[in-house]
């Protein structure tokens, strides 16, 4: 995790694999119609709030014998985690996929407090 200025603002990121599926003839490789993988990634320090996240594909093995579709997106994203989700359809085949990912939003500052009101 870097931390700017006040120590307040964080950017965390990070790469992860979501498959490989064609040593295993998985349902990204050999399947058709709507395919969705999903993955669970834990930021490396908790944020104060939901951060702003951005996912991208640093990695895709894909077939050329048929149509390329993607989606790839951040979703459920709270102040310790978030999810990568992964979606392909038709005839499309996906033998394997790397994503990258950013977080940016606060952290928790300790010279940061607030008084209780009675």
């Amino acid at each position: 995790m870097r931390r700017f200025g006040s120590r307040s603002i964080g950017l965390d990121e990070g790469e992860v694999i979501l498959f490989s599926d064609y040593e295993s003839d998985g349902p990204m490789w050999k399947g058709e119609g709507q395919r969705r993988v999903s993955q669970v990634v834990t930021f490396s320090e908790s944020f104060a709030e939901p951060p702003s996240v951005r996912v991208w594909l640093t990695m895709w093995d894909i077939s050329h014998t048929a149509t390329s579709r993607v989606d790839i997106s951040a979703r459920d994203i709270n102040s310790e985690r978030f999810t990568i989700q992964f979606q392909t359809w038709g005839d499309t085949r996906v033998a394997r996929v790397r994503a990258g990912w950013l977080a940016l939003g606060t952290l928790q500052d300790d010279d940061h407090w607030e008084v209780d009101k009675p």
